[in-house]
């Protein structure tokens, strides 16, 4: 993913925002404020970005986003029950319409057992109680590209959020056949009536 992939999902996001009049917040680690950079970097975007929290360490997570000490210690900082409680927590602190949350690891170090290198958590949530949670294993493909998409992922979970719930599936109608009165045809295609069984 490019540069340029970021810039046109913020300028897409950023113009469904307006149209349906939402704010955002970011709460970033491993990206290090690249997501609300990349939304900052189109002009007018003051109109839908609030703020962006950069918790690197966990007691930023602690004390700007409300992280619990029992949840980084036992889930960790690179986890979704972290990256929830951030999006959750920057949501409530900026009293916006949707949150984003990116904890990872970028690399080179870093990596532990079961958490590799380019292992990243997402969370998104929304005003009205959504929360879209997603993992995503990059790989060890470098520090800059492992941020890079991490950017772009966040910006499409984003836009996931910002069309708004699904509506519920619509039950299907049944067949009109069923509907229609039973009518036996002739071959020749006139149709005659069912004769009814004689009374006794």
């Amino acid at each position: 993913m490019s540069g340029s992939d970021a810039r046109a999902l913020s300028r897409s996001l950023l113009d469904l925002c307006r149209m349906r009049k939402l704010t955002i917040a970011t709460a970033e680690s491993c990206t290090g404020g690249l997501v609300a950079g990349a939304l900052t970097d189109i002009p007018g975007s003051s109109d839908v970005i609030d703020r962006g929290f950069v918790t690197y360490s966990n007691d930023a997570k602690r004390a700007m986003l409300g992280v619990k000490v029992t949840t980084l210690a036992t889930f960790g900082a690179v986890s979704k029950e972290t990256a929830t409680a951030m999006a959750i927590g920057a949501l409530e602190k900026a009293g916006v319409d949707l949150a984003v949350s990116i904890t990872g690891i970028a690399g080179p170090g870093g990596a532990t057992p079961g958490k590799p290198v380019g292992l990243v958590h997402f969370a998104v949530a929304a005003r009205d109680g959504r929360i879209l949670h997603r993992e995503c294993r990059f790989g060890a493909i470098g520090r800059t590209t492992v941020r890079q998409r991490s950017v772009v992922e966040a910006l499409r979970m984003l836009m996931e959020l910002a069309r708004g719930p699904q509506a519920p599936a619509k039950p299907r109608r049944e067949a009109a056949s069923r509907l229609r009165p039973r009518v036996a045809r002739t071959p020749r295609g006139g149709a005659v009536k069912r004769r009814r069984p004689p009374r006794t």
